[in-house]
């Protein structure tokens, strides 16, 4: 009786293992992103985009957080689909002519890094994964994190400016909205906290400068200025104050590792959020214009 309840809860043990490992691959899948998901399509995907980013950055290292931001303000509206890149048509205005994308100097060098990757795998990787890993890569230039990305975006076929004001927090929002806003995405406090640091408001013309000393690293010393209530802008002054944050400044003042710890996992969440995979959205040949569809 004993030896048949061991094998019934041997079987069972099994069982529930194997419910459970198919739930987790199916889980990690949902999204239709995986990593490398050019290694058979096309294996040199990333290594190009790596040393285009590396490339351009010698030339023009002004640019370098606009590769950052691109990530925020593509995939922190509704869907990382490179809808960023689109220009402006009769019927409607990009994203990038707007307001809040005052600043952002990097679109002429992502159509570079397209060409590229066209030579060499011809409308097989996205304008979207290319925006996500090259946002990576500068992310890596600056001094910042290797964060391993999934790919496999597709390309959308519109504008959202219409929507961005619902979106994107500015540096006049109470830090209530910018965490609702952020949590909308899946994004807790300390990833706030952490991507506050290295996506400043375009709207604040001295956006680069809220992190004196080191403006052009991507490191801790925005956090240790802010406590010494050097910031510029009014979310600065949040940050350092408001206790839901405070806590987390205080920890990323004293630990980059930390810092970079949750600045990882967030821009991890956020270029996952809501992609077009599968057979949705297209594969653009040029990245500021959608395909013509006959």
């Amino acid at each position: 009786m004993a030896s048949k309840a061991l094998i019934f809860f041997a079987l069972f043990s099994l069982t529930v293992v194997a419910s459970f490992a198919e739930s987790t691959e199916s889980s990690e899948s949902d999204s239709g992103l995986v990593l490398n998901f050019y290694k058979d399509s096309c294996p040199q995907a990333e290594d190009i985009i790596k040393e285009q980013v590396k490339l351009l950055y010698k030339r023009h290292k002004n640019t370098a957080f606009s590769w950052l931001r691109n990530i925020f303000h593509d995939c922190g509206v509704e869907s990382c689909d490179a809808s960023l890149l689109l220009d402006s048509t009769r019927r409607s205005l990009s994203e990038k002519e707007t307001d809040r994308s005052f600043g952002l100097r990097n679109f002429r060098y992502l159509e570079t890094i397209k060409e590229a990757v066209e030579r060499e795998c011809p409308g097989v990787v996205s304008c979207a994964d290319i925006l996500v890993l090259s946002g990576r890569e500068g992310i890596v230039a600056l001094g910042g994190p290797y964060i391993p990305l999934k790919t496999g975006r597709r390309d959308g076929r519109k504008s959202r400016a219409d929507v961005l004001e619902q979106y994107l927090p500015d540096h006049n929002e109470s830090m209530s909205v910018v965490l609702e806003r952020f949590k909308n995405i899946g994004i807790d406090t300390p990833g706030v906290v952490a991507l506050l640091d290295a996506i400043p408001d375009p709207k604040a013309v001295q956006y680069v400068r809220n992190d004196r000393g080191t403006p052009m690293i991507l490191d801790n010393n925005y956090y240790r200025n802010i406590l010494d209530n050097k910031g510029l802008l009014i979310v600065d002054h949040q940050l350092a104050t408001d206790k839901r944050t405070k806590p987390y400044v205080k920890k990323m003042a004293k630990s980059q590792d930390y810092f970079f710890k949750h600045f990882g996992r967030a821009i991890t969440i956020l270029t996952e959020n809501n992609p077009l995979t599968g057979n949705e959205g297209e594969i653009r040949k040029q990245c500021n214009v959608a395909n013509k569809h006959h």
